[in-house]
């Protein structure tokens, strides 16, 4: 009798996977992405926004902003490549900055589905556990949310008689923050919800808590690597290297327009770090490439030092708004467009790579 070969259990649960969880997974990004777009242009003129970019944008620095991005993605697949060695994996630089373009091309098709191409990429090609690689990817992920987290003190810190004042203007979305934050409701279901996942698989047996446990136990191997790794020197390096490459490339893009470079003049460099945190969070919302979340919270950064001339009636907070959502679309645009290419560049070496070795 002739054995079947067993899938793996990320294609097992993909193939299990309801209707409605695909729904959740793929539908809700694509409508958030489409809803924030909607409530963004609603009531602008795309006529007149559009005018704007051809008009008054330098595209030199648009360009400069791009060279800047890859850079830092680059640097972020040699960090990942030394946590990677630090399970005896050994992956080229190469190898490692095709996963990194081919993750956020995935991502703009497939929210958060790029994380899990990355990891079997790696982890099919360097014969490696699919759950140490995805342990050390989840590392990558959380040394990137310590970062913002310590980038947002500093800029509390650096910003805050401007953001003070924005808070004295609109209360009411400071209000409603703050209610969320100081709930107990709040902090009891987190806690809640985290003890139930420990209680159920310290009370849970048999074959799937059998599976479940060896996975966490692959994912906690994979992240624990970073704490124990030799070069832990060059990898907080690389990580100042990423993030400064993430802020020059939108200091470099506060130039591009006449009224951006007017607000950095008049404020510095305060209000490229609160446009620089807000839209960095918003990366987290599940959305297509943060196409949708970006525009906002950078136009709502821009509020935040935009002069009191600029709002003070209809059509001039109009024009501001504009100009801002102008901005924040180019700056998303011109990302998106540079992921797409390189990740159909990353695809098709790939796919050539495949056949070589095929032939061989």
């Amino acid at each position: 009798m002739s054995q079947q070969s067993t899938p793996s259990a990320p294609t097992a649960a993909r193939h299990r996977q309801s209707p409605l969880g695909l729904l959740l997974k793929y539908g809700v990004p694509a409508v958030i992405t489409v809803g924030l777009c909607y409530l963004l242009v609603k009531g602008m003129d795309l006529r007149e926004m559009w005018h704007t970019i051809c008009t008054e944008c330098d595209f030199r620095w648009i360009a400069g902003n791009i060279i800047l991005v890859i850079g830092a993605q680059v640097a972020r697949a040699a960090r990942w490549r030394l946590q990677l060695r630090a399970l005896g994996i050994k992956a080229s630089l190469w190898v490692l900055s095709l996963s990194v373009f081919g993750t956020y091309a995935v991502n703009l098709v497939f929210p958060r589905l790029g994380e899990i191409w990355r990891t079997g990429f790696v982890a099919q090609r360097q014969k490696a556990p699919f759950t140490t690689v995805f342990g050390s990817m989840v590392a990558d992920r959380l040394a990137d949310t310590i970062s913002v987290a310590l980038i947002a003190l500093l800029t509390l810190l650096v910003a805050f008689e401007p953001l003070a004042d924005f808070v004295r203007t609109y209360p009411a979305a400071y209000s409603m923050i703050a209610a969320i934050l100081t709930s107990p409701w709040f902090w009891l279901a987190i806690a809640a919800a985290a003890a139930a996942a420990i209680t159920l698989l310290r009370i849970c047996h048999g074959k799937k808590a059998t599976m479940v446990k060896r996975f966490i136990r692959g994912l906690w191997d994979g992240f624990a690597a970073i704490f124990h790794m030799k070069g832990k020197l060059p990898w907080l390096l690389l990580t100042v290297l990423i993030w400064g490459g993430y802020f020059a490339q939108l200091y470099v893009a506060f130039f591009a327009f006449p009224f951006t470079r007017e607000m950095l003049h008049s404020h510095g460099v305060a209000v490229v770090l609160v446009c620089f945190v807000l839209t960095s969070i918003s990366m987290g919302v599940p959305s297509n490439g943060g196409i949708g979340p970006y525009q906002a919270t950078m136009l709502f950064g821009l509020r935040v030092f935009a002069p009191a001339a600029a709002l003070a009636t209809d059509t001039a907070a109009r024009m501001f708004t504009t100009g801002g959502a102008a901005f924040g679309s180019l700056l998303i645009a011109s990302s998106t467009a540079t992921m797409a290419v390189l990740g159909l560049l990353t695809f098709l070496l790939i796919a050539l790579d495949k056949r070589r070795n095929s032939r061989r």
